[in-house]
């Protein structure tokens, strides 16, 4: 997949992504480095992967660090964002790419306590680490946009429930968000090949990624998704602050 960032257009920025160990996340990571953006790629327990991520990163010229993080937990959150400041500085580029909620023994209340809660409180304790102009992209699925219109599997109603809980939220702080001169958008994406959100969904649900392809027409996979992350980072914002990525004919819009 090329990179939709043209070489050096983020030098001298930071740019940090949650959940970037691996996939989605990752893949939005090297974009960013290879643009010129020195990288913070967060981890909740995966350190190996997060190294390797960072490791390829400045084997291809680029800056990086990992830092872990449990984004459930307040003082695990505020000292990331001391620690990617004392590394490269104010944060010019946030993604807010991890969510979960289909894992097993982290409680029912995880996929809200993740993919709501832990949202908002990256953003309340990235505000005062932003650097002026900053932008927040916040990355999330057809599924859980349009839940509110649109059903969706059983296996993935809780996290489709919680992750627009969590983009409701966010967005009851855009005036907050503008006065402090912070950009938003929220990037909303088919179902993606290759991810483990979608690996879980087949194993409980087979058939259902080969449905929604043939429904949609095509699915993009992990590369090509986080290519539309990266580009939302600098491109125009549109008007209802939401980048659509995939078909949404099947998607009818709230209203």
């Amino acid at each position: 997949m090329t990179n939709p960032l043209a070489p050096g257009s983020l030098t001298g920025k930071v740019a940090l992504v949650t959940g970037s160990s691996r996939g989605i996340g990752a893949d939005t990571a090297r974009y960013l480095a290879e643009a010129g953006a020195a990288v913070v790629v967060n981890y909740r327990s995966k350190a190996p992967r997060a190294d390797k991520v960072v490791a390829a990163i400045e084997a291809a010229g680029g800056r990086a660090v990992a830092i872990g993080a449990d984004l459930t937990d307040a003082a695990s959150v505020t000292s990331m964002f001391e620690e990617a400041v004392a590394a490269f500085g104010p944060v010019d580029v946030l993604v807010l790419n991890a969510s979960g909620g289909m894992e097993t023994g982290m409680g029912e209340d995880y996929a809200m306590r993740l993919n709501r809660d832990a949202q908002v409180n990256v953003v309340d304790n990235a505000l005062p680490h932003l650097a002026d102009g900053a932008r927040i992209v916040f990355v999330t699925s057809h599924q859980a946009h349009f839940i509110r219109t649109t059903p969706t599997m059983p296996e993935y109603e809780p996290v489709a429930l919680s992750k627009r809980a969590g983009e409701d939220a966010l967005r009851a702080k855009l005036p907050e968000l503008d006065a402090a001169g912070v950009e938003f958008v929220t990037v909303s994406g088919d179902m993606i090949e290759g991810t483990i959100t979608a690996t879980l969904l087949e194993r409980a649900n087979p058939g259902a990624i080969e449905a929604r392809k043939v429904d949609a027409g095509r699915l993009y996979n992990v590369s090509e998704f986080a290519a539309e992350v990266a580009a939302a980072a600098v491109e125009p914002i549109p008007a209802d602050h939401t980048r659509y990525v995939g078909d949404v004919s099947g998607f009818p819009p709230e209203g």
